[in-house]
């Protein structure tokens, strides 16, 4: 079976260069819409058996347009599992704000994932994140166990960057080496195993897009 794992579509505070974490959150850019779009009709005609989303808004409205844009009326399954990190204290803080207050910590968050302690912001570590990805994942394709089976997932950047390094096998301090996602791409992993490996068949896909991306488009 395959997961196609899709990053929600660029919000307000992703072009402000702003933390938003599992609980922060903000309004898709009205050009984002488009893109969303452009996702849906790129994947018309791939045969879903289900679509999960993240309980933000920022997730589940990208989920909604692309099954909208597919045409293939599906309801949108809210997972808890694919919410973002709880980035406690930094949620909603710009980039620049963040790397003055807290310059190891944020270091470590984007560069080494094995030294990462959230704690001095009361958030959630990268095992925690990995550890529900895993979960999800393993269910999902326990569930979808035959080998057309694909389902559709949106999330969001941190947490697929964690949650797919840990699918893929990679040590906790490798765990983005393939670097970050960006709004409104699409990745597949694919297992035959029912969840015990997987492998990618598709990473951090934008073409379908039809534009040159800008910086904050994979912040």
């Amino acid at each position: 079976m395959q997961i196609y794992f899709v990053r929600h579509g660029k919000t307000e505070w992703n072009l402000a260069s702003r933390f938003q974490g599992g609980h922060g959150d903000s309004p898709l850019l009205p050009e984002s819409l488009n893109d969303i779009k452009k996702l849906g009709n790129h994947l018309q005609g791939t045969k879903f058996r289900a679509i999960f989303s993240s309980p933000l808004q920022r997730a589940f409205n990208t989920a909604q347009g692309i099954d909208q844009a597919m045409n293939a009326n599906l309801p949108v399954i809210i997972d808890e599992r694919l919410r973002e990190f709880n980035l406690g204290k930094l949620e909603g803080m710009k980039f620049s704000e963040a790397a003055e207050k807290y310059p190891t910590l944020i270091d470590n968050f984007w560069h080494h994932p094995d030294l990462y302690d959230p704690q001095p912001i009361a958030g959630e570590s990268y095992q925690q994140v990995m550890a529900r990805g895993a979960d999800f994942a393993r269910e999902q394709a326990k569930r979808f166990n035959s080998e057309q089976d694909k389902i559709l997932a949106v999330c969001h950047g941190a947490a697929l960057s964690a949650i797919m390094g840990g699918l893929l096998g990679y040590p906790l301090a490798e765990v983005r080496k393939r670097g970050g996602l960006s709004n409104t791409s699409l990745t597949i992993l694919e297992t035959n195993d029912e969840g015990k490996h997987w492998h990618a068949v598709v990473w951090n896909e934008t073409d379908f897009l039809g534009r040159k991306l800008s910086e904050t488009d994979s912040l």
